[in-house]
């Protein structure tokens, strides 16, 4: 058995791939008088590819607050989430975002800044926390628009400490808010826009439980969306190492591949602009989705049939591996794929590296990887996907080579595929 797993050792202090596009003096933005500033966080239990999604949603929301008065978006610095359960990882809280996004980037579209930047400029608190929840009944059998600031239906984070309100935020002990509200709610993130403008007049504002708010018009099929899925580039740190990756492991680069990056704010690809580096990528999800979706994930050796099937229409020997499974289940995969004449490549950092990369950094270069191959295979429903067939899309690939999902054993062969949502400038 012919197995290749790839430890591979980084180095962040050299840039391999295109120069860097997003260079600015300060990532700071001005700060004047009448400068007000929207925080936020997100339910603990969500992962980090939803996290990404609700950034979307109040990058825009600040966007168009800014169509009206000065608004700056705090960035929440990213904690241990569920999936990040690697044991050599010393510290998984307090991480910043430029740690995997280009910040200079995400500025093209709203001012931003970190949160320790904010605490610095501002001071360690906030003017006032609205805890977004649910109304006590329910939908009630119809769906409206309604927002209302009462008691609060489960526990929240919350809890006064003299005159001010201690709570999590982000680890931070001594971070303090002057005032708390629960706020039952069920409306789109517009509809927030005009309460901040017309029923607040704090400086600060920190809006807790953000994925309760809806994108409304402004979902994946409208130009808005896009334009803030657009900004969301990837720290340059983490695109050279997959793209040295590619380079060495899959004769893949992005000259040849028809993949170069410009600034977002220019880059405007046609499907089929992307040719792809010679190989097929699959993200394979494991663990939970072998309970919660038992129909749709396949058996090992019958993904690895349904891989081949891709490889021989393509003409194409290697396959690039994204997967959350065990190892002995990655080598059991990479045993069926190989005994049929194929070569199995996963990027597997060494635990040092790990330890600088963070679990998150290590699932951006996978993405990476993925979102250059010639032919991309997901699994079903997932935000990992999702996130790699957005990058395709930006990229410019052929549709049918994005979106596309492996069937499970129970499933018809020709299995319903994902919907392709097309990019909107």
């Amino acid at each position: 058995m012919h197995i290749i797993l790839l430890l591979v050792s980084v180095d962040l202090s050299v840039g391999h791939s295109e120069k860097n596009l997003y260079q600015a003096k300060d990532n700071l933005p001005e700060h004047g008088p009448n400068t007000r500033y929207l925080l936020y966080d997100v339910n603990p239990g969500e992962g980090f590819n939803l996290r990404r999604d609700v950034y979307m949603r109040v990058a825009n929301m600040v966007n168009f607050l800014n169509e009206h008065e000065p608004w700056v978006l705090v960035l929440p610095p990213w904690g241990r989430l569920y999936h990040w359960k690697s044991h050599q990882v010393a510290d998984q809280t307090k991480i910043p975002w430029r740690h995997f996004f280009d910040v200079n980037s995400l500025a093209l579209l709203v001012p931003v800044m970190e949160f320790e930047d904010y605490m610095n400029v501002v001071g360690k608190q906030v003017d006032h926390v609205y805890y977004l929840q649910r109304f006590a009944g329910g939908w009630s059998g119809k769906w409206e628009e309604k927002m209302e600031i009462c008691d609060c239906v489960e526990e929240a984070r919350y809890w006064k400490n003299g005159k001010k309100w201690q709570g999590q935020f982000f680890g931070y002990q001594d971070f303090r808010a002057n005032k708390f509200d629960c706020m039952s709610t069920q409306a789109y993130y517009v509809t927030f826009k005009d309460f901040l403008l017309k029923n607040t007049t704090a400086r600060s504002v920190f809006l807790d439980r953000a994925e309760t708010l809806i994108h409304g018009a402004y979902s994946e099929w409208s130009p808005v969306w896009w334009t803030a899925r657009r900004s969301m580039v990837f720290s340059k740190q983490l695109r050279d190492i997959g793209d040295r990756f590619r380079k060495e492991f899959l004769d893949s680069d992005d000259v040849k591949d028809k993949t170069e990056l410009e600034v977002w704010t220019k880059m405007k690809r046609n499907h089929g602009d992307a040719k792809g580096g010679p190989y097929v990528a699959l993200h394979l999800r494991r663990k939970d989705y072998l309970y919660a979706h038992k129909k749709e994930v396949p058996s090992l050796k019958y993904a690895a049939d349904q891989i081949a099937k891709h490889l021989k229409k393509y003409k194409l020997k290697k396959l690039f591996l994204a997967s959350d499974a065990p190892i002995d289940e990655v080598n059991e995969f990479k045993f069926h794929v190989e005994e049929m004449g194929f070569k199995v490549f996963k990027y597997s950092p060494t635990d040092e590296d790990l330890n600088t990369l963070k679990d998150g950094g290590v699932a951006i270069i996978d993405q990476w990887i993925c979102a250059h191959a010639r032919v991309f295979i997901g699994t079903y429903v997932s935000t990992f996907s999702f996130r790699i067939q957005e990058e395709r899309e930006i990229l410019g690939f052929k549709q049918e080579n994005t979106f596309n999902r492996l069937c499970g054993d129970e499933e018809d062969k020709e299995c319903e595929q994902p919907t392709k949502w097309e990019i909107k400038y």
